[in-house]
């Protein structure tokens, strides 16, 4: 029996040739978990994700129109709508007149939408050195190189997988 509130653990067979594949999505989907932690305490001190997606994407991107800002994130123009709104209230995104079109304008950050992405950069940094404080620096070098390398890949495959309609559902990343 089960007690309450607990979640039980169920043992699945892999196949010796899916054993790397499974180790590395189960890793992620701790990864994934403490995420979702950490977004959780973002959002209690009023900072939304998905916005602060928006706001780092904007910063990168510099001046540009809302629909390419969709297009960017791979976003429904509509949703981006209400997310820069509630940007543009805050003080972090301002709507500008676009130069090559008075009718249209463009979004771009603010200074204050500036010093907040630092900010969240420095402290995002300074938890990530501390993960690898005790390891070798060539050992850290080696993560990053090949992470970089993975992330690359999964950005290239993973999507494909997913418009060819292979993936089982909105939870087919192999979370449990």
């Amino acid at each position: 029996m089960v007690e309450p509130g607990r979640c039980t653990s169920f043992a699945f067979h892999v196949d010796p040739e899916h054993e790397l594949a499974d180790r590395v999505g189960m890793a992620m989907v701790r990864l994934n978990k403490m995420h979702a932690q950490v977004t959780h305490q973002m959002a209690k001190q009023g900072m939304d994700k998905s916005a602060f997606v928006l706001l780092a994407t904007l910063s990168g991107l510099g001046e540009c129109r809302s629909s390419a800002l969709a297009e960017a994130v791979l976003s429904d123009p509509s949703t981006i709508s209400r997310q820069v709104a509630g940007l543009v209230k805050d003080g972090l995104v301002e709507r500008r007149a676009d130069p090559a079109d008075g009718r249209a304008s463009v979004l771009a950050v603010t200074e204050a939408g500036r010093e907040l992405i630092l900010t969240r950069r420095r402290q995002r940094n300074e938890a990530i050195e501390q993960v690898f404080a005790d390891w070798v620096d060539e050992d850290f070098k080696g993560f990053a190189d090949l992470f970089e390398r993975f992330v690359q890949d999964y950005e290239r495959v993973i999507p494909a997988l997913f418009l060819n309609n292979r993936g089982t559902g909105p939870r087919a990343e192999g979370e449990d």
